[in-house]
């Protein structure tokens, strides 16, 4: 998965010392220890002395270097995002100097870090939430949240899954920004979401809700990471015309939530009837409440 982008070495420890199953996060930061995380525990990476692999700029720009295939520049609109993602929705996150002009981001250059981010797919780890956000093949309009890490996304890829697999006869957008629900490649989708989807990749929000709800009619739309107040137009136009949304936020918990700048006019227009908080307290994606319209507990863990 990750032997075209990874140094051989690198690749060969890694496979050798984990099981790439299990891995959820690889971080390489200058002049510093290589560190390998599972189910959010750290471990430094040992050659076979039993030394530690510390990362160095060579070894972060080569990565980069293979990850944006040879070429940058084509690749800096996700550059300045911090991020470029590779193929099966692997998220890469990249830290460096920023070059800006009159506030405007130019680039990312001098590369200090990385974190390639692994996703998995978790059959079923939906199905508890389900009965809750679709009932008589109706779908409520759903907010799932967690911090960072915790499994939003693997929620969201099964949600949709088991759909299909229930045979719930709706057409759903994917409005898939960063490329990390499912990526496409030559036409072809990386991960199976079941035989009702239809796939907006690597571009805006509000691209994908316009263009999507004028050409694909959709019944459904899901998205990743969305943000209160800069995607608040998105879900007024979806709602608008009769579409459900099933989205994602960073919150730690509905307090969390409640604070977000944005939340309250969200919460006064109705926009969400389920909000499904999830955690890591038994394995990442622990399904912890979920919430009605007015924040009443429903599932109460």
């Amino acid at each position: 998965m990750l032997k075209d982008y990874l140094d051989p070495e690198i690749y060969h420890l890694i496979k050798k010392t984990f099981n790439f199953d299990d891995i959820n996060e690889i971080r390489m930061r200058t002049n510093a220890k290589l560190i390998v995380v599972i189910k959010n525990k750290k471990y430094y990476l040992k050659n076979d002395k039993g030394d530690y692999i510390v990362a160095n700029k060579v070894m972060i720009e080569n990565f980069i270097r293979r990850a944006s295939e040879n070429s940058i520049y084509a690749f800096n609109d996700s550059i300045i995002n911090g991020y470029l993602t590779l193929p099966k929705g692997i998220r890469v996150g990249i830290c460096g100097n920023v070059v800006s002009d009159n506030n405007n981001i130019i680039t990312i250059k001098e590369f200090q870090s990385v974190n390639i981010r692994i996703p998995h797919i978790i059959k079923n780890c939906s199905l508890s939430a389900y009965p809750y956000l679709i009932i008589d093949n109706e779908v409520y309009n759903t907010l799932i949240i967690s911090a960072p890490g915790r499994g939003k996304t693997t929620f969201l890829r099964d949600l949709v899954y088991q759909m299909s697999q229930n045979n719930l006869s709706k057409n759903v957008l994917i409005a898939d920004e960063r490329t990390e629900i499912c990526s496409v490649i030559d036409s072809e989708p990386m991960i199976n979401l079941g035989g009702f989807c239809d796939i907006y990749s690597n571009c805006s929000k509000k691209f994908a809700f316009k263009n999507g709800i004028r050409s694909m009619r959709p019944d459904i739309i899901v998205t990743d990471e969305i943000d209160l107040e800069k995607d608040l137009d998105c879900l007024l136009e979806a709602m608008n015309s009769g579409v459900n949304v099933i989205a994602s936020i960073h919150a730690k918990d509905i307090k969390e939530l409640r604070n977000k700048s944005g939340f309250e006019n969200v919460l006064n227009q109705k926009f969400f009837n389920r909000f499904v908080v999830l955690s890591d307290t038994e394995g990442v994606g622990t399904l912890t409440n979920i919430y009605d319209e007015k924040l009443n507990c429903i599932y109460c863990r």
